[in-house]
């Protein structure tokens, strides 16, 4: 049937008013994907999260939905994830105050960059926000905070805050929720949970891990807690992006990046140093022989922060036979003194420590050398620092020396150490091809095993050395002696 211009007038009028509608009110519109609503399902139990996605999948659209949700109060039917039933106090933070104005905040209220006319156009509905915002000093058009009208009756306030502003602009107040959008530096992340503690309140991060291995992203993915929940998303989860898209996404970034562009894995600068599988190097753990050869390799500790690096040890056995080395456990603690860690040094008996040149290093409290400080509770540190044949204390030959191992099948590490796993997957070099020191304190005593593996001695377990392989009888009854 035909309409006349009348009722063509008033559809179009009909059609103006609903796409009106939807521009204040996109909350309704939301309709997440199966990673982003298990994401969301995730924050009724955890208190921490981590939406580690590839790039433009909708992490951050994820995390607005989010907000716009607790900061309202207006929850879906298929919400499944933790509500509040009062107004709550919430942190926004990004990288810089530019960045939050262009992502979050736009996300959110509109984008107020182009008009301030745009409040209310964002995923926090229009009628939601009766107010002008408090606007930012440092950034044009930027929010500092703004109230948001809750279903109960009251206000929730977001404050909308940025990385480069330091830690110190992240202490002092009192919230209920904190989203970090993009990766938070370690203190400031450590900050934004202090203030959660007396409010019970939670924290939740959309990232595309481009920083590697870092001490937040290292929090997440090796440091378990019932607390902390991951989330990984890749471009298969994402129906929107289609084959053409993934393709044509892909070809902007270098190939070291596609991986992470893509599908959220950690960032590994130009490439992994020891490219190959857990598998080519791993073994199911056996009874170590008595007569086999033991040597530990231990790398000193520094400091108590977040991104300090922890005191870390291997135990290393030698198959005199056959030439292979063996790492069968594994230590790794941030932060201690030295005698709990000597105490669990000598949890294996009295092993050979090889030890870093930094031991010779006085201690900042008595002055006495710290390796001297472990020798005097106990522990076997070999007389000097572990080196090379020709005195060096090379990092590159240490790399090399363990690859022309692993391609020979000469060295193993059992799979009851998933610590050393993670630092060897991790294990990358930069854009300048430099080896990045970071998460690398296993691999580092690892290395310094490897140096002095020459001064590995057979050892029991009640700590007694030279352990004798057991020799075969000698003939009896002969009148000549066979062996002559």
């Amino acid at each position: 049937m035909l309409l006349d211009k009348a009722e063509l007038r008033k559809l179009a009028e009909s059609l103006d008013e609903l796409a009106e509608a939807r521009e204040i009110n996109k909350l309704g519109a939301y309709s997440p994907y199966l990673k982003q609503m298990e994401f969301h399902a995730l924050g009724r139990t955890k208190s921490e999260r981590l939406l580690k996605a590839g790039n433009q999948l909708g992490k951050t659209l994820c995390g607005s939905a989010e907000a716009a949700y607790h900061l309202t109060g207006r929850y879906p039917e298929w919400w499944s994830g933790r509500t509040w039933s009062r107004p709550i106090r919430m942190w926004v933070g990004g990288e810089s105050a530019g960045a939050v104005r262009d992502t979050t905040q736009k996300l959110l209220l509109g984008d107020l960059a182009a008009n301030r006319a745009n409040l209310g156009t964002g995923l926090i509905p229009q009628d939601c926000l009766p107010e002008d915002p408090s606007w930012s000093r440092g950034v044009d058009s930027g929010v500092d905070n703004i109230a948001v009208r809750h279903v109960s009756g009251g206000f929730s306030v977001v404050f909308f805050k940025s990385y480069e502003q330091g830690r110190t602009k992240w202490q002092g107040d009192t919230i209920d929720l904190v989203w970090f959008d993009e990766e938070a530096p370690s203190d400031v992340y450590s900050e934004g949970l202090t203030r959660l503690t007396a409010t019970n309140g939670a924290a939740f991060m959309t990232f595309t891990p481009l920083k590697g291995m870092s001490t937040v992203v290292r929090r997440f993915l090796s440091e378990q807690s019932i607390d902390r929940a991951v989330v990984n998303m890749t471009m298969d989860d994402a129906p929107h992006m289609t084959e053409e898209m993934r393709e044509k996404a892909l070809r902007r970034y270098p190939d070291h990046e596609r991986a992470t562009r893509a599908s959220g894995d950690i960032m590994q600068g130009m490439g992994r140093v020891f490219d190959v599988a857990d598998s080519v190097v791993a073994c199911t753990p056996f009874t170590i022989p008595d007569y086999w050869k033991h040597i530990m390799g231990l790398d000193l500790g520094h400091g108590q922060s977040e991104s300090a690096h922890p005191t870390a040890a291997v135990w290393m056995a030698v198959d005199p036979d056959h030439d292979i080395l063996y790492v069968y456990r594994t230590y790794r603690i941030k932060g201690g003194n030295v005698p709990t860690h000597a105490s669990a040094l000598r949890s294996q008996g009295s092993i050979p420590i090889s030890w870093p040149a930094d031991a010779w290093a006085g201690d900042k409290n008595s002055g006495t050398a710290v390796k001297d400080l472990y020798k005097a509770q106990g522990c076997f540190m070999l007389p000097s620092h572990a080196k090379w044949e020709d005195g060096s204390v090379s990092v590159a030959a240490g790399i090399v020396h363990l690859q022309q191992r692993i391609e020979a099948g000469t060295f193993k590490v059992f799979t009851t150490c998933p610590d050393w796993f993670e630092e060897f997957r991790g294990y990358h070099t930069d854009e300048n091809n430099k080896i990045v020191a970071l998460n690398d304190d296993l691999l580092s005593a690892t290395r310094y095993a490897l140096m002095s593996r020459k001064f590995a001695k057979p050892v029991d377990r009640s700590g007694s050395f030279m352990v004798k392989r057991p020799r075969q009888a000698m003939a009896s009854g002969l009148d000549f002696n066979p062996l002559a």
